[in-house]
Protein backbone atom coordinates (compact mmCIF):
# COMPACT_ATOMS: atom_id res chain seq x y z
CA UNK A 1 0.00 0.00 0.00
CA UNK A 2 1.18 3.49 -0.85
CA UNK A 3 -0.78 6.28 0.81
CA UNK A 4 -0.10 9.81 -0.41
CA UNK A 5 -1.32 13.00 1.27
CA UNK A 6 -0.93 15.52 -1.51
CA UNK A 7 -1.06 15.44 -5.29
CA UNK A 8 0.57 13.23 -7.90
CA UNK A 9 1.92 14.04 -11.34
CA UNK A 10 1.19 12.46 -14.74
CA UNK A 11 1.54 8.68 -15.00
CA UNK A 12 0.38 7.96 -11.45
CA UNK A 13 -0.06 4.19 -11.01
CA UNK A 14 1.05 3.40 -14.57
CA UNK A 15 1.09 -0.37 -15.01
CA UNK A 16 -0.32 -1.02 -11.52
CA UNK A 17 -0.20 -4.79 -11.03
CA UNK A 18 -1.41 -5.31 -7.48
CA UNK A 19 -1.44 -3.47 -4.19
CA UNK A 20 -3.30 -0.32 -3.18
CA UNK A 21 -2.68 3.30 -4.08
CA UNK A 22 -4.50 5.89 -1.98
CA UNK A 23 -4.31 9.63 -2.69
CA UNK A 24 -6.04 12.24 -0.50
CA UNK A 25 -5.67 15.98 -0.01
CA UNK A 26 -3.25 17.11 2.68
CA UNK A 27 -4.71 17.55 6.16
CA UNK A 28 -6.01 21.06 6.64
CA UNK A 29 -6.42 21.75 2.92
CA UNK A 30 -9.25 24.18 2.18
CA UNK A 31 -10.17 23.15 -1.35
CA UNK A 32 -13.03 20.78 -2.19
CA UNK A 33 -11.53 17.48 -3.28
CA UNK A 34 -14.48 16.77 -5.58
CA UNK A 35 -13.79 19.96 -7.58
CA UNK A 36 -9.99 19.84 -7.93
CA UNK A 37 -7.46 17.69 -9.78
CA UNK A 38 -5.21 15.73 -7.47
CA UNK A 39 -3.56 13.34 -9.98
CA UNK A 40 -2.27 14.22 -13.44
CA UNK A 41 -2.91 12.77 -16.88
CA UNK A 42 -2.74 9.06 -17.84
CA UNK A 43 -3.18 7.82 -14.27
CA UNK A 44 -3.39 4.02 -14.13
CA UNK A 45 -2.41 3.59 -17.77
CA UNK A 46 -2.24 -0.14 -18.48
CA UNK A 47 -3.14 -1.24 -14.95
CA UNK A 48 -3.71 -4.99 -14.66
CA UNK A 49 -4.79 -5.47 -11.04
CA UNK A 50 -4.87 -3.77 -7.66
CA UNK A 51 -6.81 -0.81 -6.31
CA UNK A 52 -6.43 2.94 -6.70
CA UNK A 53 -8.49 5.37 -4.61
CA UNK A 54 -8.20 9.01 -5.63
CA UNK A 55 -9.94 11.51 -3.35
CA UNK A 56 -10.14 14.24 -5.97
CA UNK A 57 -10.38 14.60 -9.73
CA UNK A 58 -8.07 12.75 -12.13
CA UNK A 59 -6.64 14.37 -15.25
CA UNK A 60 -7.12 13.31 -18.85
CA UNK A 61 -6.89 9.70 -20.08
CA UNK A 62 -7.71 8.20 -16.69
CA UNK A 63 -7.56 4.37 -16.64
CA UNK A 64 -6.63 4.04 -20.30
CA UNK A 65 -6.07 0.36 -21.12
CA UNK A 66 -7.07 -0.74 -17.62
CA UNK A 67 -7.45 -4.51 -17.79
CA UNK A 68 -8.16 -5.48 -14.19
CA UNK A 69 -7.67 -2.79 -11.56
CA UNK A 70 -10.41 -1.19 -9.48
CA UNK A 71 -10.19 2.60 -9.48
CA UNK A 72 -12.24 5.36 -7.86
CA UNK A 73 -11.89 9.09 -8.54
CA UNK A 74 -14.21 12.06 -8.02
CA UNK A 75 -14.22 12.93 -11.72
CA UNK A 76 -11.82 12.83 -14.68
CA UNK A 77 -10.76 14.78 -17.74
CA UNK A 78 -11.19 13.93 -21.43
CA UNK A 79 -10.78 10.40 -22.84
CA UNK A 80 -11.32 8.57 -19.53
CA UNK A 81 -11.39 4.74 -19.71
CA UNK A 82 -10.18 4.76 -23.31
CA UNK A 83 -9.53 1.18 -24.51
CA UNK A 84 -10.37 -0.28 -21.10
CA UNK A 85 -10.64 -4.09 -21.29
CA UNK A 86 -11.38 -5.11 -17.70
CA UNK A 87 -11.62 -4.05 -14.08
CA UNK A 88 -13.92 -1.55 -12.44
CA UNK A 89 -13.96 2.24 -12.43
CA UNK A 90 -16.14 4.42 -10.22
CA UNK A 91 -16.42 8.13 -10.98
CA UNK A 92 -18.08 10.30 -8.35
CA UNK A 93 -18.25 13.38 -10.54
CA UNK A 94 -18.30 14.48 -14.14
CA UNK A 95 -16.13 13.17 -16.92
CA UNK A 96 -14.57 14.93 -19.87
CA UNK A 97 -15.51 14.32 -23.49
CA UNK A 98 -14.95 11.05 -25.38
CA UNK A 99 -15.47 8.95 -22.25
CA UNK A 100 -15.13 5.16 -22.75
CA UNK A 101 -13.89 5.37 -26.36
CA UNK A 102 -12.83 1.90 -27.48
CA UNK A 103 -13.83 0.37 -24.12
CA UNK A 104 -14.31 -3.36 -24.73
CA UNK A 105 -14.49 -4.77 -21.19
CA UNK A 106 -14.85 -3.96 -17.54
CA UNK A 107 -17.59 -1.87 -15.95
CA UNK A 108 -17.80 1.77 -14.93
CA UNK A 109 -20.24 3.26 -12.45
CA UNK A 110 -20.57 7.02 -12.96
CA UNK A 111 -22.43 9.48 -10.76
CA UNK A 112 -24.56 11.46 -13.20
CA UNK A 113 -26.70 13.78 -11.11
CA UNK A 114 -27.45 16.19 -13.96
CA UNK A 115 -28.01 13.36 -16.50
CA UNK A 116 -25.48 14.81 -18.95
CA UNK A 117 -23.08 11.85 -19.27
CA UNK A 118 -24.74 10.75 -22.50
CA UNK A 119 -23.38 13.93 -24.17
CA UNK A 120 -19.76 13.16 -23.22
CA UNK A 121 -19.67 9.39 -23.73
CA UNK A 122 -18.35 7.76 -26.90
CA UNK A 123 -21.25 5.48 -27.88
CA UNK A 124 -19.43 3.41 -30.52
CA UNK A 125 -18.87 0.35 -28.32
CA UNK A 126 -20.61 0.93 -24.98
CA UNK A 127 -24.08 1.15 -23.51
CA UNK A 128 -25.21 3.53 -20.83
CA UNK A 129 -27.88 2.18 -18.47
CA UNK A 130 -29.51 2.83 -15.13
CA UNK A 131 -28.10 0.89 -12.21
CA UNK A 132 -30.79 -1.72 -11.50
CA UNK A 133 -29.07 -5.09 -11.07
CA UNK A 134 -28.75 -5.96 -7.38
CA UNK A 135 -25.23 -7.35 -7.90
CA UNK A 136 -24.08 -4.10 -9.49
CA UNK A 137 -25.61 -2.10 -6.64
CA UNK A 138 -23.95 -4.32 -4.03
CA UNK A 139 -20.60 -4.07 -5.83
CA UNK A 140 -20.82 -0.27 -6.04
CA UNK A 141 -21.69 0.04 -2.34
CA UNK A 142 -18.83 -2.28 -1.36
CA UNK A 143 -16.29 -0.32 -3.44
CA UNK A 144 -17.58 3.01 -2.08
CA UNK A 145 -17.44 1.82 1.53
CA UNK A 146 -13.82 0.72 1.13
CA UNK A 147 -12.98 3.97 -0.69
CA UNK A 148 -14.43 6.16 2.07
CA UNK A 149 -12.65 4.16 4.78
CA UNK A 150 -9.35 4.56 2.94
CA UNK A 151 -9.62 8.23 1.91
CA UNK A 152 -12.14 9.92 4.23
CA UNK A 153 -13.85 11.34 1.12
CA UNK A 154 -16.65 13.78 1.96
CA UNK A 155 -18.42 13.16 -1.35
CA UNK A 156 -18.16 9.39 -0.91
CA UNK A 157 -19.57 9.60 2.62
CA UNK A 158 -22.42 11.84 1.44
CA UNK A 159 -23.32 9.23 -1.22
CA UNK A 160 -23.20 6.38 1.30
CA UNK A 161 -25.33 8.34 3.79
CA UNK A 162 -28.03 8.74 1.11
CA UNK A 163 -27.28 5.59 -0.85
CA UNK A 164 -30.86 4.52 -1.65
CA UNK A 165 -31.49 7.90 -3.27
CA UNK A 166 -28.04 8.44 -4.79
CA UNK A 167 -27.88 5.03 -6.47
CA UNK A 168 -30.60 6.33 -8.81
CA UNK A 169 -28.11 8.94 -10.07
CA UNK A 170 -25.48 6.39 -11.11
CA UNK A 171 -25.10 5.10 -14.65
CA UNK A 172 -23.49 1.83 -15.60
CA UNK A 173 -21.17 1.97 -18.61
CA UNK A 174 -20.46 -1.39 -20.20
CA UNK A 175 -19.29 -2.59 -23.61
CA UNK A 176 -22.07 -4.20 -25.65
CA UNK A 177 -20.04 -7.33 -26.49
CA UNK A 178 -18.85 -7.69 -22.90
CA UNK A 179 -22.48 -7.48 -21.73
CA UNK A 180 -23.45 -10.23 -24.21
CA UNK A 181 -20.67 -12.48 -22.86
CA UNK A 182 -21.74 -11.91 -19.24
CA UNK A 183 -25.32 -12.87 -20.14
CA UNK A 184 -24.16 -15.94 -22.09
CA UNK A 185 -21.95 -17.11 -19.22
CA UNK A 186 -24.89 -16.63 -16.83
CA UNK A 187 -27.16 -18.80 -18.99
CA UNK A 188 -24.58 -21.59 -19.08
CA UNK A 189 -24.00 -21.39 -15.33
CA UNK A 190 -27.76 -21.73 -14.76
CA UNK A 191 -27.55 -25.01 -16.71
CA UNK A 192 -24.81 -26.26 -14.38
CA UNK A 193 -21.91 -25.67 -16.75
CA UNK A 194 -18.84 -24.19 -15.04
CA UNK A 195 -17.69 -20.67 -15.77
Amino acid sequence: TIQLRGDANDGFGKGLSGGRLIVSPPEGSRFKASENCIVGNVALYGATSGTAYICGVAGERFCVRNSGATAVAEGCGDHGLEYMTGGRAVLLGSTGKNFAAGMSGGIAYVLDRDHSLYRRINKDMVELEQLRDKYDIEELKEILTDYVQATGSERGQEILDNFDREVLNFKKVIARDYQKMIRTIGRYEEQGISR
